[in-house]
């Protein structure tokens, strides 16, 4: 083991290692717009969230994260379907 003061881990702010109850995940609204504009381009440039969330105005790429995982979840799916009022 090397125990060297002045030789740190490297960490960086992205790879924090917070345990979030995705539980407690409030839904997140996304207008037709933004869904459309997310599902385009994640096709081009997979889970960079930093990147879609820079052409979005107003979101933060984990909002972006987290509409993604609730959207394409079935644990969220079903839950999604229970809050839907029905006409």
């Amino acid at each position: 083991m090397d125990e060297r003061p002045w030789k740190k881990q490297k960490t960086c702010s992205s790879c924090r290692s917070e345990e979030v109850s995705s539980v407690e995940w409030e839904f997140i609204e996304m207008s037709e717009q933004e869904e459309d504009l997310i599902y385009r381009m994640y096709s081009l440039v997979g889970n960079r969230w930093e990147l879609i969330a820079g052409r979005i105005p107003g979101r933060k790429a984990e909002e972006i994260e987290r509409f993604w995982i609730m959207k394409h979840n079935q644990e969220f799916a079903n839950k999604r379907n229970q809050h839907q009022p029905s006409y």
